[in-house]
């Protein structure tokens, strides 16, 4: 007879452990632990069978693979989170003993760990660490836009702040941008680097705060990473470009820009001139790389052809976004988001410049002659216009980009309603507006409008009026014998429409009682409960009080009755 087997000692059950038992099998605290799983990239897994899992049991559980564990277990990083708690130990024992000198000692040799190998593991090909790169921009952007506090410590916010610079100056010497939107959440960028599609948000420029109710440890966790790897990433990218690393500003363009240097020290001026992106950066020492070329392969079916066609007719237009502002001068006004303007147009091949007083890194100034375009978003007296450029909208160049052509200015101008903001994230077979409202590119053919025949043509402004003037309805239509025949599309009928009548009390009442139900909605669960059960206890007085009156009226009622008959 062979040796029985074990319950639980084979199978899925070997498969998966919890993540208490992972915690004491690696003999670190849950908070090292769960730091770990987001630096290693290790996540929880939910088992087929959860019971047998769980070796019978039906409680509730976190668990991992068996394998992830054991593979966190050589991780060295751990040595250095317990080398980290040795230290705290001593150093709060420095402070109450009031040893000044070893508490100084102790914080000057702070044990720190570094990151680097977790990224050249994570992503063992450059490729694989940019196709992961739309968390980490969004990531280190939303970091680089937060006050300095306790969870959000000031070496991770210039940290980002520097890492997002530099990348963005790359974008700007690849000429990548493909794609913005402003939204509510904020900007959305799309580029293409190295043949991979990119996409983060970049939050609005408004007055920072940290919600009370979002964990920024974790999320800090998560920065720590991002910070390193982004690093990798640009080092990467600047040298593969050509251009030196960290990046500076080529030496041309130090000419006449004494009167920035004036205010600030050296290392300030220059790392303002350089979140300022409004300038080229220096290349490396090197050949500079020619502008790629198309290659031509013969086509030898019907379907390669058109793929290549599609994929020629592809490369021009990105070669034209490249140089969609080549050649053009804009001034940006103290209202409009400079950042995100200046980004995009040098992207595209633009030159940018604001005022002196508003920001570091100003080139030309607004009385410039060869300033083509001026962007502004407020009223500007016709006084203080001048006659050799346009005033524009911020939208315009949102909506060029997109559009990837220098659209007409009519519909931007100051004063005017913008046409509508589309997304060019979506499809373009989903909401379309009309070509009145708004100006795209012929993505698709336009679907004719209705009651209109498909070879018909728009009608001119002459013929419009013509048909005005004439005295039969407007819906009806001529034959080729030159008789009117009715359509049978129904005509429109405008009535006089009656005023609306607001009953005040009622409004007041309704929104007294919308204020009071969403108060009761931002309770605490405790608090909620006791008011509920408060609200209960009420109800059922009012309730047998209004028994006991309605049964006096009965009794009245009936005694009264008597009494009459």
């Amino acid at each position: 007879m062979g040796k029985m087997k074990k319950k639980f000692a084979s199978g899925i059950a070997t498969q998966y452990i919890s993540r208490s038992q992972a915690v004491k099998r690696l003999q670190i605290s849950l908070k090292d632990f769960r730091r770990l799983c987001i630096l290693k990239g290790v996540y929880p897994n939910e088992p087929k069978n959860k019971k047998r899992a769980n070796k019978g049991s039906t409680a509730v559980k976190t668990f991992y693979f068996m394998k992830d564990i054991q593979f966190l277990a050589h991780e060295p990083i751990i040595q250095k989170f317990r080398d980290f708690k040795v230290f705290v130990k001593k150093l709060k024992k420095a402070v109450v003993y009031k040893n000044p000198l070893t508490a100084q000692r102790l914080r000057r040799n702070k044990p720190v760990y570094k990151l680097d190998h977790i990224v050249k593991e994570r992503y063992p090909a450059f490729v694989d660490a940019i196709r992961d790169l739309d968390d980490c921009l969004s990531m280190c952007f939303l970091f680089a836009t937060l006050p300095k506090s306790r969870s959000t410590p000031e070496r991770i916010i210039r940290m980002c702040r520097r890492l997002t610079v530099e990348f963005m100056h790359y974008v700007i010497a690849a000429k990548a941008l493909r794609k913005v939107f402003v939204s509510i959440k904020g900007i959305y960028y799309q580029a293409d680097i190295q043949g991979q599609t990119v996409t983060w948000i970049v939050p609005h420029a408004v007055p920072s705060y940290q919600p009370a109710d979002v964990d920024f440890k974790i999320m800090l966790t998560f920065t720590d990473f991002y910070v390193t790897m982004l690093g990798f990433v640009n080092f990467n990218l600047y040298t593969q470009l050509n251009l030196s690393y960290p990046p500076k500003i080529a030496a041309e363009d130090d000419v006449n820009r004494a009167d920035d240097r004036e205010l600030v020290t050296a290392e300030e001026n220059f790392r303002e001139r350089i979140s300022a992106m409004n300038q080229s950066l220096m290349t490396a020492v090197g050949t500079v790389e020619e502008e790629p070329q198309m290659d031509q392969f013969p086509a030898a079916t019907e379907t390669e052809a058109s793929a290549v066609e599609q994929a020629r007719q592809e490369f021009e237009k990105v070669k034209k976004l490249a140089a969609l502002f080549a050649g053009k001068k804009f001034y940006l006004n103290r209202e409009v988001p400079r950042e995100p303007l200046v980004f995009i147009i040098r992207a595209c091949g633009g030159e940018c410049s604001w005022d002196r007083n508003t920001a570091f890194g100003a080139t030309f100034d607004e009385n410039d002659s060869a300033v083509s375009y001026q962007i502004v978003d407020r009223p500007i007296e016709k006084k203080n216009q001048l006659i050799n450029r346009y005033y524009l909208q911020p939208q315009w160049v949102f909506d060029s980009i997109n559009a990837r052509e220098v659209l007409p200015i009519e519909p931007y101008l100051p004063g005017q309603k913008l046409p509508p903001h589309l997304s060019p994230f979506v499809d373009a077979t989903g909401y379309q507006p009309s070509r009145e409202t708004v100006i795209l590119p012929p993505i698709t053919e336009r679907v004719p409008d209705i009651g209109m025949d498909e070879g018909e043509e728009n009608v001119s402004d002459s013929d419009e009026d013509d048909a005005s003037s004439d005295e039969e309805s407007p819906v009806s239509n001529k034959s080729k014998d030159g008789k009117k025949e009715e359509s049978s599309k129904p005509e429109m009928v405008v009535k006089r429409g009656a005023p609306k009548r607001v009953d005040q009390k009622h409004s007041e009442m309704v929104q007294n009682a919308e204020e009071k139900r969403m108060a009761i909605l931002a309770m605490p669960k405790k608090r909620r409960h006791l008011y509920e059960q408060i609200m209960h206890s009420k109800k059922q007085q009012q309730k047998e009080v209004r028994k006991l009156t309605e049964k006096r009226k009965v009794i009245e009622g009936g005694g009264s009755g008597k009494k009459k008959v």
